[in-house]
């Protein structure tokens, strides 16, 4: 027989000189799927039924079954409902067979075989049931094609290359998904909302936005999560692992792409430029938060006051303001701080680390706005201008307090007496007058 010619068929690329055959696959409720491949020199198609979860052969030829690739299609139903199903993809191997006329027996299931070749191949895909080992690490499999895109990740093979870029990839689908990116192709279409998606596990994670299903579950704490990704990076939070090491620092990460911005940090590299200035980011979402200050949206609405937000941490910030919580407790006293942030300020009172170090002097100092404002000291910048005056000032507190001035504004109010200030300073002198101090 010639090398056969097999067609493309819902965008996966069947390799050669595999033999593929007209089959057919059934589920558990009795649905089939058709899947055509046109091979050249093959005047009779064989038929192999998959009827739930067991290999038969119908016409006991000489070939055997194994499972190759899950892929996603959309099936034609045998009644009036049509649904989206997962199938298999069979490929069909050339390979004689001693066919006894007896069933063979699976000992797991309730099923006969017809053939032993095909009971083997059953149980190789039967859960726990893991024959395909890698010489390279001990990892088993249940199926050889997942054991040999296993052993790209030892070997670095990237076979399927992208023919409009110089990106490759050690498994079809993720060419298939990438060549979108090219095509712009969205075949997923959530029908609640207008958004579609490249990938359709991308579609079913997004759908669990509008059901709130997340099937994850932390076994440690109650959290749950939509994606099982997040919930291993969330179990980290417990066990303390780091696994993705920068090779020039000693720092480590719980998720590459962590890991990824940090290197950038050692590099220097920005990809993510703005469109309507000369600067660029490291990170993408930094690229859309700075791009909100171009266009004024703040999509982050604080549902207890009128506050909008442009970036979802400073709302989770400022909504500590109405609930007074303080989730970051230093470990050598009894303080308690609202932000992250503030509590390392705070920690370095007790270490005296004292990172920020000016370039033209000696001093240096524990958060970098104060070594900002010190620098001011050296070139006698006064940037914060007065809009109702010329004043000028270094700082921008300094502005405020001064604009005070103008508006009349005494926020500090004393709870002895009647008197109120515009600055906080003001207000504590005032006060040691009532204690004697």
């Amino acid at each position: 027989m010639s090398e056969p010619i097999v067609k493309e068929e819902f965008g996966v690329n069947l390799s050669k000189p595999t033999y593929f055959y007209n089959f057919k696959m059934r589920n558990t409720s009795n649905k089939v799927v058709e899947v055509k491949d046109n091979i050249e020199n093959e005047s009779k198609p064989k038929e192999v039924p998959y009827l739930n979860g067991v290999f038969q052969v119908s016409t006991y030829e000489k070939f055997e079954a194994t499972v190759k690739e899950e892929i996603e299609v959309k099936e034609e139903p045998l009644e009036t409902q049509g649904a989206e199903i997962k199938c298999k993809e069979f490929e069909l191997k050339e390979e004689p067979i001693d066919f006894t006329g007896e069933n063979d027996q699976c000992s797991q299931y309730d099923k006969a075989f017809p053939h032993n070749n095909i009971h083997i191949e059953h149980r190789r895909i039967y859960p726990g049931k893991k024959t395909y080992q890698c010489s390279h690490c001990g990892k088993a499999f249940s199926q050889n094609s997942n054991l040999i895109n296993h052993q790209r990740t030892h070997t670095g093979e990237k076979p399927y290359q992208c023919s409009q870029c110089d990106k490759a990839f050690r498994q079809n689908i993720h060419l298939i998904y990438h060549q979108r990116t090219h095509n712009g192709e969205k075949p997923y279409q959530c029908s609640q909302c207008d958004k579609a998606f490249s990938q359709n596990m991308h579609f079913i994670y997004h759908q669990r936005i509008h059901t709130g299903e997340k099937p994850y579950q932390c076994s440690q704490c109650d959290k749950a999560f939509s994606e099982n990704r997040n919930l291993i990076n969330h179990q980290r939070t417990h066990t303390g692992e780091n696994p993705y090491q920068c090779s020039q620092c000693d720092k480590a990460f719980r998720q590459n792409i962590h890991l990824i911005y940090h290197q950038r940090t050692h590099n220097g590299e920005k990809p993510y430029q703005c469109s309507q200035c000369d600067k660029a980011f490291s990170q993408n979402m930094h690229l859309i938060y700075h791009q909100r200050t171009h266009t004024g949206e703040k999509p982050y609405q604080c549902r207890q006051c009128d506050k909008a937000f442009s970036e979802k941490r400073n709302l989770i910030n400022h909504q500590r303001t109405h609930t007074g919580e303080k989730p970051y407790q230093c470990s050598q006293c009894d303080k308690a701080f609202s932000q992250k942030f503030h509590l390392i300020y705070h920690q370095r009172t007790h270490t005296g680390k004292k990172p920020y170090q000016c370039s033209q002097c000696d001093k240096a100092f524990s958060q970098n706005c104060n070594l900002i404002n010190h620098q001011i000291t050296h070139t006698g910048e006064k940037r914060y201008q007065c809009s109702q005056c010329d004043k000028a000032f270094s700082q921008n507190i300094h502005l405020i307090y001064h604009q005070r001035a103008h508006t009349g504004e005494k926020q500090y109010q004393c709870s002895q007496c009647d008197k109120a200030f515009s600055m906080n300073s003001n207000l504590i002198k005032h006060q040691n007058n009532h204690t004697g101090r």
